[in-house]
């Protein structure tokens, strides 16, 4: 009985599976998400180097560079039917 409401539950988990996430989605996400890490970059920079326009420039490529690769990443994931 117990076994037989475990697979139970977990096939119906799979009917309600939600749709692919939206590229629209996943832009979002990447940029808010980029937004709180380049701050987290550009405050540890300045910690370090003591110079906000160093800060500034290291927090601006990684801005670029890292939300690129998130997007890339997001999207792969959205692809991979695994743990859904």
């Amino acid at each position: 009985m117990i076994i037989d409401s475990f697979f139970t539950s977990r096939s119906r988990q799979k009917e309600k599976a939600a749709p692919p996430e939206k590229w629209k989605r996943s832009l979002l996400k990447t940029i808010s998400w980029r937004a709180i890490g380049t701050i987290d970059t550009v405050l540890i920079s300045y910690f370090l180097t003591g110079t906000i326009d160093v800060a500034l420039s290291i927090g601006g490529i990684e801005l670029i560079t890292k939300m690129a690769l998130y997007f890339v990443h997001e999207r792969l994931w959205n692809q991979i039917t695994w743990g859904r």
